[in-house]
């Protein structure tokens, strides 16, 4: 896989709402995964971030018969969470809602990272502030997670939607409308993000995920009644994970190896696009799943995308979201590290 592979696929990840929408209806609550036996089988697709799972399963740190199905694309890993084919999987944020949305019961057990510099917002000179985007055209795929981000950044320079117009692009092609002088403002990620930069004089990153580090993050989500029914199992999964995570900070070439032989890319540019995420310790997803008074508090980031994505019409409704966040695994595990 190159980088245009592996940018599609990153692209094809950010794109789980409309996949979703278009698959769930009809599909929810199909299987059971409480009467299953106590393994588990769990979706992903192709991600730097879940390096330290990658480890976890390839030193044989997770539970027993517990099995990692790699999926071509999110679309087809939620399709299977959501008609009770997986006990579990990873989605971003936006991806958990709008299966909570039409009707999975889930429960998030474990944040896998958030966005710190990936995502970004490139502007010409001309333009001199987030707020100077006012009246301008912006490119950015509508309805995306990218499109969530936008919004929360202009937000903080008292801007909405209504202020600009919205260029409905693809990630890739938006850095390339930037990039080409064809729009003054574009919204993409990496690796758009940075060649568009690098080949645009007339500009800069006036914006990225480092200065909002909470609206783009990946979750490990389980079926409501698996987490009932196998506490262990889920218990097994996070402390196999956060094992993998200590064994790459304590030698991360090995780990950016590993998972350049999985994704197919070079071990550089593992290094280079985890650069641009922060992969959520103990510390932090304690923080972001038990802290009520964080900025990060992960409910509070969950309501707020929720209302946002019915305004955008993404979803019916807001659904219920009080019960979905289940940090009990988390902080088990910090009580074993006393």
């Amino acid at each position: 896989m190159d980088l245009a592979d592996f940018a599609l696929h990153r692209w094809t990840r950010r794109s789980v709402l409309a996949l979703g929408g278009l698959a769930l209806a009809g599909c929810t609550g199909g299987g059971d995964g409480a009467t299953r036996p106590a393994g588990a089988s769990f979706g992903i697709v192709d991600w730097v971030g879940y390096t330290p799972l990658y480890i976890a399963r390839e030193k044989g740190y997770l539970p027993e018969a517990f099995n990692v199905r790699n999926f071509p694309s999110p679309g087809q890993g939620t399709l299977a969470f959501a008609g009770g084919k997986l006990e579990g999987g990873a989605e971003v944020t936006a991806g958990a809602v709008d299966v909570r949305a039409k009707g999975k019961d889930l429960r998030v057990v474990m944040v896998v990272d958030r966005s710190v510099g990936g995502d970004g917002i490139l502007a010409r000179h001309s333009i001199r502030d987030l707020a100077d985007l006012k009246g301008r055209k912006v490119a950015l795929e509508l309805g995306s997670v990218s499109h969530f981000f936008f919004l929360q950044a202009i937000a903080g320079a008292g801007l909405s939607g209504q202020d600009l117009t919205i260029i409905n692009t693809p990630p890739d092609a938006a850095g390339a409308a930037y990039r080409s002088g064809q729009v003054e403002a574009a919204v993409t990620y990496a690796p758009y993000l940075g060649s568009a930069n690098r080949a645009q004089a007339d500009g800069r990153i006036l914006f990225d995920s480092a200065r909002l580090p909470d609206a783009i993050s990946d979750l490990y989500v389980f079926d409501t009644r698996f987490v009932q029914a196998h506490p262990e199992v889920v218990q097994g999964f996070v402390d196999a994970v956060l094992k993998g995570l200590a064994d790459l900070q304590a030698d991360p070439q090995a780990g950016y190896a590993l998972t350049a032989r999985l994704l197919k890319i070079t071990p550089a540019a593992v290094e280079d696009y985890l650069g641009g995420l922060q992969l959520a310790d103990l510390a932090l997803n304690l923080d972001m799943l038990t802290n009520p008074n964080s900025k990060s508090y992960l409910p509070n980031a969950l309501q707020s995308l929720a209302r946002f994505l019915k305004d955008q019409g993404q979803i019916p409704a807001v659904p219920e979201l009080t019960d979905v966040v289940d940090p009990r695994f988390v902080l088990a595990a910090r009580a074993t590290q006393r």
